[in-house]
């Protein structure tokens, strides 16, 4: 009988943030994942501390920035993979009025950190962008394929990982311990993603889930080592390929891409970019959204020691490390959980 201290379900972003807890504070876990959430993988991975659309503060930026940051570099020298690509993140400005309102979010307290008051003058003949560009500070992006795939591979070599579906109808509780099969433990984390709502213990929360899709073009003539943040991102992977994205759809359920999303982000793409190029990839998944854009974090009201990491939405790679850290010290050191987190604040 293998006994460990927490069964994790899932293999995403806030799985592996909350694994990085467990290890610093010699926690022993197991991971099951079956690979069927995949928007983690698809995500776009930028960690940017400002609302672009609005010229607002991300919610917890700085706090979210200072943990996810260290929290990479540990998974870079421990798996000797790189994952954290510094990123300067254009802003394109379709007026004057758009300079404007830049320039007064930069005075703010929050975001003064984060907006440089000196505007980019464009010289690359591929980008139309006459009214200039302002650049966003301490961003940067997470090749989240690489990140996950590696940390899956991690996870294997060090036993603590089994492929597959969790079935949570083996499910037992026995004087305080959970016994799953041949395996005991004493809590189990569901980050599942959107595949909570297969989860008969999670599925009443309230995850609406938001498909988002992504391309990748290859553009020879583009050659920019910065994102650009107009009706849609363009971010540079590398080779003369560019990630462009993402849609919204909240009706759409499925991890299928589609035409309509492919059109959309091609029109939009068209609007901004001169070159020629090609589409080499198209992915789509599910992202875990909640209708007031906060995580969903906490215990279960009946069971006690099942708890659920979720909702981390559009921007996981920031998000993902301050909630697990949350969320671990809730457990283990009795910490409240700030009310806008905790998962019961719609009972």
């Amino acid at each position: 009988m293998k006994q460990v201290d927490y069964i994790i379900v899932g293999c995403g972003l806030a799985s592996i943030a909350f694994c990085e807890e467990l290890r610093a504070n010699n926690k022993t876990f197991l991971v099951f994942d079956n690979n069927s959430q995949k928007s983690s993988i698809v995500a776009a991975g930028l960690y940017n501390p400002v609302i672009l659309k609005r010229f607002s503060e991300v919610w917890k930026a700085k706090e979210q920035l200072a943990l996810s940051i260290p929290t990479y570099t540990r998974v870079e020298n421990e798996l000797n993979i790189k994952i954290d690509y510094k990123l300067r993140i254009l802003r394109r400005f379709t007026s004057i009025q758009e300079q404007n309102k830049w320039f007064t979010a930069s005075d703010k307290p929050g975001l003064e950190a984060y907006l440089s008051t000196e505007l980019v003058k464009n010289t690359n003949s591929a980008i139309d962008a006459p009214f200039a560009l302002g650049e966003v500070l301490h961003a940067g992006r997470i090749d989240t394929e690489t990140l996950i795939s590696n940390y899956r591979a991690f996870l294997k070599t060090n036993d603590c990982f089994e492929e597959g579906t969790f079935q949570h109808s083996e499910i037992q509780f026995e004087s305080g311990i959970i016994q799953y099969n041949n395996l005991q433990a004493k809590q189990i984390v569901f980050a599942e993603g959107f595949g909570v709502k297969q989860n008969p213990y999670f599925k009443a929360i309230p995850l609406t889930g938001s498909k988002g899709e992504i391309i990748t073009i290859k553009a020879p003539d583009l050659k920019i080592d910065y994102a650009v943040k107009s009706s849609v991102f363009v971010i540079p992977l590398g080779n003369d390929l560019y990630n462009v994205g993402a849609t919204y759809d909240n009706d759409d359920k499925t991890n299928q891409p589609t035409e309509k999303a492919k059109e959309e982000l091609l029109s939009k793409l068209k609007t901004f970019i001169n070159c020629e190029f090609q589409v080499v990839n198209h992915v789509a998944g599910i992202r875990p959204t909640v209708k007031d854009r906060r995580p969903l974090v906490g215990r279960h009201p009946e069971y006690k020691d099942l708890y659920v990491l979720n909702g981390l939405g559009t921007r996981g790679v920031m998000i993902a490390p301050y909630v697990a850290k949350k969320l671990y010290n809730f457990i283990e050191n009795n910490d409240v959980l700030d009310s806008e987190i905790d998962v019961n604040r719609f009972v």
